[in-house]
């Protein structure tokens, strides 16, 4: 799929989203530009590049100073934080936007920073105010950030994709751009490690000498050699956490942990840290090679270059730097196991990288999303999906297996405009369920709330440890057709009752969506019929009316009890989800479709606590 074409599939989406949400009734305006931000944001957490996305739009003066915002993303122990700030145009033809006005909008989210961590602008707001929480938030915690990004999202093309750091009250600010050509090689291609390019030239001065084994009878080549430590911080701080794609999506999390071991040798005994530690292990999709300065062989450079083992290792190095400028990283060596890609099949090329993972980090029990698309429960979802159609016995739904594969599918089917556009009418974007969806649509509706505040690497974490029984055995049997009509049902439920409550609350409306949803099958998950659900494919207006009721009453309850603290971190609590369920709430309506009726109501009250 050319640029062109991806933006133009690009805007349809955000139209498409728009209308959807036009169509819901009591929805607020969806604002063109909010709805890309949001879409470009969630696609950067399932990839892993940010953490789970809160769209909060703010603009105003404060002084002489010009501060915007269009969204956010915060790590679980708030040591690490995510800033957004869009600039849409909703063009349908390839533009450029100047550098100076991305450094612009990238200026003004950092004066918005600026001030938060000066603790001068909470005053300056209104509580009601989308940004008023996060403000407190980076008040708060700005002494413990170990990272901080800017993200400038744009749909046009952007000359320079990045912009030199800036340093705010004592912290160090990546400034980045993701503009429609950074996003077209992530969505279209499902490979965002394309645009890594490592040249060991600018690096460290010339080729990493090596010892290099062709791959004759296998599908990669294989390199062993040594990183210098310092040339392995630089790396780390150009591309960040993108560098770990391939490795611990939820290794963002915990980026800003230092082992103290590696820690303790890169201050004690730098020298020795090569006999002490493990090393890493790398995949790339292409290689140069090229001669050292005494003439034996080198890697010149790594193109699509992902460490999938030993990012702890990377991170670590880089941190205890930053913290202990005294560390000497040039008496430091890393060894390195090299993995060059030769595959051209993608799908067995991404299951090569699970394999290189699973077994790599097997020591360590890692568990990631990523290296689950190959479980016997996702496959066979898959192929649910692929051979299940819609009532209407046209459309299907789509179970992304792998990440990006939905958009693989687009670039490998679509050939044509008019293929295309069939294509999208059959299996629109509206009805993509990623793992990380469904993990979130069950555990909701399983009445765990609390995991799926937690955002959706550690849920879908949760959620696979479920399915996971003992001695390599599944605890719960394949689905069948029934069982996935069933889920599908839950994930439409789910949907409809998230674009219900996003309009009615200024912020958290994630956590207040799945604690309505797990309240819904609390209090009448008994009787709902989801065989209709799917008969449907959609859900009534009265029962959208029941959890408009209920989730009012859940906003209510979550702010009483969580006693001053954050309701986005009271909601990952298991206290959080006993207070919402023992409370007591509106009797359930009269006349919903998709619940069956029983003689009397289960848990009700005239009046919410």
């Amino acid at each position: 799929m050319e640029l062109n074409e991806f933006l133009a599939q690009t805007q349809a989406e955000v139209r498409a989203e728009i209308g959807q949400r036009l169509g819901t009734l009591g929805d607020a305006y969806p604002y063109p530009e909010s709805v890309f931000t949001e879409l470009v944001m969630q696609h950067m957490a399932d990839i892993g590049m940010t953490f789970d996305p809160i769209p909060c739009h703010y603009s105003a003066k404060v002084g002489n100073a010009n501060l915007r915002l269009s969204g956010y993303a915060v790590s679980e122990e708030a040591d690490q934080l995510d800033l957004f700030v869009s600039l849409y145009q909703g063009t349908d033809e390839i533009a450029p936007v100047s550098d100076t006005d991305t450094k612009t909008a990238a200026e003004q989210c950092v004066k918005f920073l600026g001030k938060c961590a000066e603790g001068r602008l909470a005053s300056t707001m209104d509580e009601t105010n989308d940004a008023y929480t996060l403000v407190l938030t980076i008040q708060e915690c700005y002494a413990n950030l170990d990272q901080i990004r800017i993200y400038v999202l744009t749909d046009r093309q952007a000359k320079a994709k990045n912009f030199k750091s800036r340093e705010v009250n004592g912290k160090t600010v990546r400034l980045e751009v993701m503009d429609i050509e950074r996003l077209h090689r992530h969505w279209s291609e499902g490979k965002p490690r394309d645009e890594l390019v490592v040249s060991f030239e600018e690096v460290c001065g010339g080729a990493l000498p090596c010892v290099y084994v062709p791959g004759e009878m296998s599908d990669y080549d294989y390199a062993l050699t040594v990183f210098p430590g310092e040339a392995l911080r630089f790396i780390y701080e150009k591309y960040g956490a993108r560098l770990l794609e391939a490795n611990v999506r939820s290794f963002l999390s915990a980026a800003g942990k230092v082992n103290k071991g590696i820690r303790d040798t890169l201050r004690e005994a730098p020298e020795r840290f090569m006999a002490y530690n493990n090393g890493i292990v790398v995949v790339a999709d292409e290689a140069r090679l090229g001669t050292t300065a005494d003439g034996g062989p080198g890697i010149l450079w790594l193109k699509g270059m992902q460490i999938v083992n030993g990012g702890q290792t990377t991170a670590s190095m880089y941190f205890t730097k930053k913290k202990n400028p005294d560390v000497d990283l040039r008496r430091v060596r890393v060894p390195v196991k090299v993995i060059v890609l030769r595959s051209q099949d993608s799908a067995a090329e991404e299951a090569l990288i699970a394999d290189i993972s699973r077994y790599a980090n097997s020591q360590n029990s890692v568990k990631l999303s990523d290296l689950s698309a190959n479980k016997p429960f996702h496959v066979e979802l898959e192929k649910l999906a692929l051979a299940t159609y819609c009532p209407d016995g046209v459309s299907r739904w789509f179970y992304e297996r792998a990440a990006g594969s939905y958009n693989v599918m687009l670039a490998r089917e679509g050939t044509t405009p008019a293929r295309l556009r069939k294509i999208k009418e059959t299996i629109p974007t509206a009805r993509k369920i990623s793992k990380t969806d469904l993990a979130k649509y069950l555990n909701a509706w399983a009445q765990r709330p609390d995991l799926v505040s937690f955002g959706s690497q550690k849920n879908f974490e949760r959620f696979m440890d479920t399915l996971a029984g003992e001695d390599g055995q599944p605890a719960v049997p394949l689905p069948d057709v029934t069982a996935f009509k069933q889920m599908i049902g839950k994930a439409i439920l789910f949907k409809a009752v998230h674009r219900l409550v996003r309009p009615m609350f200024p912020a958290f409306q994630a956590n207040i969506a799945a604690y309505t949803v797990a309240l819904l099958s609390h209090l009448i998950g008994e009787r709902v019929d989801f065989d209709r659900i799917w008969l449907e494919q959609s859900v009534s207006s009265q029962l959208l009316d029941q959890a408009k009721i209920w989730a009012h009453e859940v906003n209510e309850v979550l702010h009483r009890t969580a006693n001053g603290r954050m309701i986005s971190e009271w909601a990952k609590k298991q206290d959080c989800w006993a207070a919402v369920r023992d409370a007591t709430y509106s009797p359930q309506i009269d006349g919903i479709p998709e619940v069956k009726q029983e003689r009397t109501n289960r848990k009700s009250s005239s009046a919410a606590a």
